[in-house]
């Protein structure tokens, strides 16, 4: 309500600005009667359409931001888990490389590869969960 009686103070000021200003209208001239009210809602429903376009477009921008953001973060933990992977694998190898196969940790990795599809993705997964 104090918004509403903040507006018909601004219009009767407004109405009391113009009506010194106005020329008496001459007799020939007919001249739709536009109220100030909605020449003035007009006005502030446009302005109040441009700040809310405003704010949307501030809106669109900082989420397709965040979404980069996110974007680059998700780029940044895959291209760490690759270098991980691949750390992983030189070591998987370099293990494998060095274990003998007839002694009791070598014949137990023997058996725990039976379940992967390669010995060195065994290593890898054996390291992995004994880091």
């Amino acid at each position: 309500m104090d918004s509403i009686d903040k507006l018909l103070a601004e219009l009767k000021t407004e109405y009391k600005e113009e009506k010194p200003k106005q020329q008496p209208p001459k007799l020939n001239t007919a001249k739709p009667f536009v109220p100030p009210s909605t020449k003035t809602g007009s006005l502030m429903d446009n302005l109040l359409a441009e700040i809310k376009s405003d704010f949307a477009e501030i809106d669109a921008a900082e989420e397709l931001k965040r979404q980069q953001e996110l974007e680059q973060e998700r780029i940044r933990q895959e291209q760490l888990k690759a270098k991980q992977l691949e750390t992983l694998k030189v070591q998987a190898k370099e293990w494998t490389a060095k274990i003998d196969p007839l002694s009791p940790e070598g014949l137990w990795f023997e058996r725990f590869a039976e379940s992967y599809p390669s010995k060195l993705e065994a290593a890898i997964e054996y390291l992995r969960n004994n880091e």
